[in-house]
């Protein structure tokens, strides 16, 4: 079992109970929505490249107005910095990435390449305008990140990597990728909420969630994908992943940057890529059943209680062991009330094959305790 999945670094249960109230998510009920960060290859081609940009001249916003010395950032952070192109049968386009290990490993998110996955090709472009081609480790679109390959060079520097739980909200930080394709680019801001765990378009007709994501108002636009979210100590915080947007009047999302970005973070981004680095892919947790939110409406009309209501339990699986059942309503998780599927899909990504999770389930009026050892998503 790799390393990266040691229980040490797992996120503490309680410090996210701690939180539950915190979190959050996008909806259309709030009049913003949520779009992945990537750039079609239209864009790209009509936005051309900037390599040889002048790093100081990239950032907008200076040591004054954010209380970090962007230049000095901007220059000990984009050398580890990527611009990705990724092409396939279905079209291409760009996204960013950060060298993570000078072996040659980078960090970028799964929809900057997944048009590429099946046979096509990838193309890396460094801040000094030199160029590589590049294979794909392995990718997790569960989370929304993978991890390229180029040959290892004495001139790779890889970006040092920050601690989610020194993020502190009110602190600067700064962006760095390839906007609409323009690379070498630098925006500043600071971190604006923490534990933000928002749903976004995945492969498949899925999603991904981005759990306890750092939100930032620092322009992250399109093409930012999978680029650096850094402290003042150019450190790595987080992975520009989306942005929100307000829909026209048309109902299509406006572009640009409305100061709503999520990042993914730190911890988890490690986790993920270290285990692609070390087996090829990722083992996700597994419950074993499907389940869906009974409103406070549905609920008092109908005398169940409010919960999750069990639809299905697969044969053999994790929760029919711990003897749940269909039909039973699932009223608490680790603690918390259970008012959303989310809940569970948290805990699939945050969580390892063979942890324990705590439930409360009501089952024909009476309320029982069942221990749900996760399995391996098969």
């Amino acid at each position: 079992m790799s390393e990266s999945r040691d229980p040490e670094n797992k996120p503490d249960r309680r410090a996210r109970k701690g939180r539950a109230s915190e979190r959050w998510l996008l909806g259309g009920a709030l009049g913003v929505a949520v779009v992945v960060l990537g750039v079609g290859g239209g864009l790209a081609a009509a936005s051309g490249g900037n390599s040889e940009s002048n790093p100081a001249n990239s950032s907008d916003t200076g040591t004054a107005a954010t209380g970090c010395p962007v230049t000095t950032v901007a220059d000990q952070v984009l050398p580890s910095m990527v611009t990705i192109a990724a092409t396939g049968e279905n079209g291409g386009g760009t996204g960013s990435g950060e060298v993570i290990r000078t072996d040659g490993y980078i960090l970028t998110n799964n929809h900057v390449i997944s048009i590429a996955a099946d046979g096509g090709a990838i193309k890396v472009q460094f801040t000094d305008g030199a160029t590589a081609d590049a294979t794909l480790v392995g990718r997790d679109p569960l989370t929304d990140l993978a991890v390229l390959k180029v040959p290892p060079s004495d001139k790779l520097k890889a970006i040092a990597f920050g601690s989610s739980d020194s993020v502190r909200v009110g602190e600067p930080v700064v962006a760095l990728g390839a906007p609409l394709g323009l690379s070498s680019t630098v925006t500043a801001g600071i971190v604006s909420a923490l534990d933000r765990t928002v749903q976004v378009p995945g492969e498949n007709d899925q999603s991904a969630l981005l759990v306890s994501a750092v939100q930032t108002d620092a322009a992250i636009n399109p093409g930012n994908s999978g680029g650096a979210l850094v402290n003042c100590d150019s450190k790595l915080v987080g992975v520009p992943t989306a942005g929100a947007s307000v829909p026209s009047p048309s109902g299509e999302a406006s572009g640009g940057s409305i100061g709503l970005g999520f990042a993914i973070r730190v911890d988890l981004a490690k986790t993920i890529s270290n285990e692609i680095i070390d087996t090829g892919e990722v083992n996700h947790a597994y419950f074993g059943l499907q389940t869906a939110p009974v409103p406070p409406a549905v609920a008092a009309q109908t005398g169940s209680p409010e919960g999750l209501h069990i639809v299905a339990v697969a044969q053999g699986g994790p929760a029919e062991q711990a003897g749940l059942r269909p039909g039973d309503v699932i009223t608490e998780i680790e603690g918390e009330a259970a008012t959303s599927n989310i809940q569970l899909q948290e805990l699939t990504l945050t969580e390892k094959p063979g942890d324990t999770v705590s439930m409360t389930y009501v089952r024909d009026g009476s309320s029982a305790d069942a221990t749900v050892t996760l399995g391996t998503q098969p």
